[in-house]
């Protein structure tokens, strides 16, 4: 994305209506009130939660309800980002600071003045990065790559983070400091299975918004269907809800929808136990978690092409905790080879 499309603005009219965002569970009351709390200051908010709950649009209503709805949103997803761009991409440049500097570019930080950046998956970012933006967030201040003066900026800082960022400060690549600026305020998202009860609503707007835009009435789904979707595990959570019924509304084929379920379900079933003998609690929930572990792993790494790094990353663990997990779980090279077909799990802050 060149750096000027980086820039927008965000009608709240555009989004979602905050009865469908929010639903009726109590987490995501809790996750309302704080939003609605905070929304009109300048504090740091960090957005946890897993690939596809929501971050990013829970980021913008958060935009859309300050006072900084008129000025710049700009958005970066920092693992799109080659490394050996990401600091010129933020930072921006002076002509002649590189060989290809032809001109004095701004860079997204600078974008963001007086309005919101929006770091998606700010996990992935180098510490080298973390540094200089703790810089601006402790007195606004940045330097363009090959600048002599530091620069003044304005900007309200929203992060998003797949997982728990304090584990990563605990293996050392992420900042502590950092991780303590960012998260004045953090608002956990939960996964679409630990809110079934939004799941009638969210089928109901996303029936309607696609019906709207490929221009077809479709029908409402049977309880059949809505069962096996209440019984299903999300792990693409919202984002492949709305896949799914986008598909529906264009193919109309509703028993596709429930074997489409129904095939990608992870096994979630319960070692066996032999009653005939003592049994000890604690050995068979290490056994169930470890097997449990094995499934997430293998789906993942099937997922990412059998990448054991971009596995890692997914997982939002570290590659040496990954390797050693699969030393654990028993996974090994003979069990992991590729297949022809590699379907990719749907990616939604």
């Amino acid at each position: 994305m060149a750096l000027s499309r980086a820039s927008w603005s965000v009608n709240v009219h555009d989004l979602p209506p905050m009865d469908v965002i929010f639903g009726r569970s109590a987490v995501m009351a809790a996750a309302r009130e704080k939003l609605d709390r905070i929304a009109d200051t300048t504090v740091p908010v960090l957005v946890q939660g897993e690939s596809g709950t929501g971050k990013e649009i829970l980021a913008r209503l958060l935009h859309a309800q300050s006072n900084r709805a008129h000025g710049s949103w700009v958005k970066v997803t920092c693992p799109a980002i080659p490394h050996s761009l990401i600091e010129s991409e933020l930072f921006g440049y002076e002509k002649g600071a590189f060989t290809g500097a032809y001109a004095t570019k701004r860079g997204r930080v600078e974008l963001a003045h007086m309005g919101t950046l929006f770091l998606d998956e700010v996990g992935g970012l180098d510490l080298s990065i973390q540094a200089k933006l703790l810089q601006v967030l402790q007195d606004g201040t940045f330097m363009r790559i090959g600048a002599q003066e530091s620069r003044v900026v304005n900007t309200r800082l929203i992060c998003a983070a797949l997982g728990n960022l304090r584990q990563q400060t605990e293996e050392g690549s992420f900042r502590l400091d950092f991780f303590y600026r960012i998260n004045a305020v953090t608002i956990d998202l939960p996964p679409l299975r630990e809110r079934v009860i939004d799941l009638p609503m969210l089928i109901d707007y996303f029936l309607e918004e696609h019906g709207k835009a490929y221009r077809v009435d479709p029908k409402p789904l049977s309880r059949e269907a809505m069962r096996a979707m209440q019984r299903y595990s999300w792990p693409g959570n919202i984002r492949q809800l709305e896949n799914l019924i986008r598909t529906y509304v264009l193919m109309g084929d509703e028993e596709a929808l429930v074997s489409e379920l129904v095939s990608v379900s992870p096994p979630l079933g319960l070692p066996q136990i032999d009653l005939a003998n003592p049994v000890s609690l604690k050995e068979i929930t290490k056994a169930a978690t470890r097997g449990l572990e094995r499934d997430i792993i293998l789906k993942v790494l099937q997922a990412n092409g059998w990448s054991r790094r971009k596995t890692a990353k997914w997982l939002n663990i570290s590659y040496r905790s990954l390797l050693y997990k699969l030393q654990e779980t028993e996974v090994n090279a003979p069990s992991i080879r590729p297949r022809k077909s590699v379907r990719s799990i749907p990616g939604t802050n």
